[in-house]
């Protein structure tokens, strides 16, 4: 078997048996070092003119997750599992673009005109746009760490599940979170006590078009 084929089939079944699971064995902790190495992991994640305006707020603590909770609609993941994540998008995430095109030049990834440019390009359109549109980056954004989070952890052989269902204004109260800020989902991570449930999926060529769009009015 060639090295592409193993890869290939590797991430095949990651994608294939990663699964939204809800049971988890309490009894199981991840160390601050294994989370910090999925989160390195999933901040390879791509973003609107690279600006990576995710933040995380890694829940581990058992009495704050007791706390999160009501918060959370009483969903026993949210205290059965390692941590939650909590992924925030950051609305005003160009503010940092100094920053990143500045490491970019000091790695050599771009010249200085490059970046003098990609500065004052990417500046001049974030801070003209309305906050609904930074918004709505920050949560497509946010959207692709969150499932390069979720295969990260499941090729460690860890579970995960995505969660909306909780309160986003007592959540935003619960960790003092300024406006800037908007919540896109928590994410429990833990070693699953129950397989999640197998899910069916619409045919491919029920959600597929080439060349034009003749899906349902």
């Amino acid at each position: 078997m060639t090295t592409e084929l193993k890869v290939e089939q590797e991430f095949k079944k990651v994608i294939s048996e990663r699964r939204s699971v809800r049971k988890y064995d309490p009894s199981w902790k991840i160390s601050k070092e294994e989370i910090e190495e999925l989160l390195n992991e999933a901040i390879l994640a791509p973003s609107s003119s690279n600006l990576q305006p995710w933040r995380f707020i890694v829940i581990n603590d058992q009495s704050l997750q007791e706390k999160l909770l009501p918060i959370a609609k009483n969903q026993q993941q949210t205290v059965d599992a390692s941590a939650i994540i909590a992924v925030l998008g950051d609305t005003e995430a160009y503010r940092n673009v100094h920053t990143i095109y500045d490491k970019a030049q000091a790695e050599g990834f771009i010249t200085p005109e490059i970046k003098e440019t990609m500065v004052n390009n990417t500046w001049n359109n974030y801070s003209s746009f309305s906050p609904e549109r930074r918004t709505n980056i920050a949560l497509i954004d946010g959207g692709l760490i969150s499932m390069q989070l979720m295969l990260a952890a499941k090729a460690k052989g860890y579970d995960t599940v995505p969660m909306g269902g909780y309160d986003p204004v007592a959540f935003r109260e619960l960790f003092q979170i300024p406006e800037r800020y908007v919540p896109v989902m928590l994410i429990a991570l833990g070693k699953a006590a129950a397989e999640g449930r197998p899910t069916t999926r619409l045919p491919l060529e029920q959600v597929t078009f080439w060349n034009e769009f003749h899906g349902e009015k």
